[in-house]
């Protein structure tokens, strides 16, 4: 077994929080406890670690055009300062991975990808690189810390000078100083909640993870791990790469069709994204909530009667809404609300009805 990664953080925080193996690294799970750590995001803010994410640097005069041609969305639409959530394809249309597109500067972009898929995605642009363009994985070098909730903004805002509420939702501002560390600030997450994203220096971590939670603690920020980081996710309906989606799991299927733009032009999955979109998805992601008692789990099979009509992609009791719910991908015709399903948990097959999902909004 190859030895797990660590994050510039592992040093920090390794005697204080629980620890497991994440998509090749060593990750904290929790630091308090997860339901504890998923109520700060929701109602003050959590800071995460994500340093363990990928980032890859692609420039050069056809860059613009390498990122159409490997992504499903519309990437010509980005001014400098904009982010855009964005999917990879292969040609029968199942997923590469999902990521964040940011235009940096004129012909350069900053991709950031899922930690489990680094090496397999910069391989994957690589095998796909034309023209003009430089793909550096810059991945070792940058850390990412992750601060979300609705008291995100007052808690950063105590360490800059720049304005914070000028960066508006899926916009960036670069080399913004955070407690004297130059960063790249983002107004985007993974939680469901406002928040921010900063990428920065892999060295400067420490000194940044231990400035933000002593500048929240009056606040009630806590550190959080990828326990909570799942369930509030979860909770928003947004895709983990591997359960919602996967080579086998299209964007559309995920109800992700508002990051594919057919007609934007030639993309790498288009043809079979389209074949799909004009005939409709076999497949639909969509919320459960359990009838009979029972946690829905990952790759628990559905039934409707005898037939396996798909499978639980995620599952858990919702913290927010203290339910057990979860999201599953079945075949289209049982994707209609309140279609009643079965669930079989442990042996034992268990009711549920399909819901509207996300499960959780925050309110504007």
């Amino acid at each position: 077994m190859s030895e797990l990664k660590r994050t510039p953080l592992y040093e920090v925080y390794h005697g204080q929080a629980k620890m497991v193996p994440f998509g090749g690294w060593e990750m904290p799970v929790q630091f308090v406890g997860i339901k504890q750590e998923h109520e700060a995001v929701r109602t003050k803010a959590g800071l995460f670690d994500v340093s363990h994410m990928g980032e890859v640097r692609v420039s050069g005069p056809d860059a613009l055009a390498f990122i159409q041609k490997i992504t499903t969305n519309d990437a010509g639409r980005l001014q400098i300062g904009d982010a855009q959530y964005s999917l990879m394809c292969y040609s029968n249309g199942g997923t590469v991975d999902d990521l964040l597109v940011y235009r940096t500067g004129e012909n350069e972009y900053l991709l950031v990808i899922n930690a489990s898929n680094i090496d397999k995605d910069v391989a994957w642009m690589k095998e796909h690189q034309t023209g003009q363009v430089n793909i550096e994985n810059i991945s070792d070098d940058v850390a990412q810390l992750a601060l979300q909730g609705p008291l995100a903004e007052k808690v950063l805002q105590t360490l800059t000078a720049t304005d914070l509420s000028e960066i508006k939702f899926f916009k960036f501002k670069q080399d913004v100083e955070i407690a004297g560390v130059p960063a790249l600030v983002s107004r985007t997450g993974y939680t469901g909640e406002d928040g921010f994203e900063l990428y920065f220096a892999s060295a400067e971590a420490p000194h940044l993870w231990r400035t933000i939670l002593t500048a929240g603690a009056e606040e009630g920020v806590l550190p959080c791990g990828l326990g909570a980081r799942d369930t509030l996710r979860f909770e928003a309906r947004l895709p983990l790469y591997g359960q919602e989606l996967s080579p086998e799991i299209s964007p559309l299927e995920a109800g992700l069709g508002f990051a594919v733009k057919l007609d934007k032009g030639e993309f790498i999955g288009r043809d079979a994204l389209a074949e799909q979109k004009e005939g409709g998805v076999p497949r639909k992601l969509v919320g459960i909530e359990m009838i009979d008692r029972g946690i829905p789990r990952s790759h628990y099979p559905v039934y409707v009667g005898d037939e396996q009509i798909g499978e639980v992609t995620t599952g858990t009791q919702s913290p927010t809404l203290k339910k057990n719910v979860g999201l599953a991908l079945v075949k289209a015709e049982f994707a209609n609300l309140d279609q009643v399903v079965e669930v079989e948990i442990r042996g034992k097959r268990l009711k549920a009805q399909v819901i509207k999902a996300p499960f959780y909004k925050r309110a504007k």
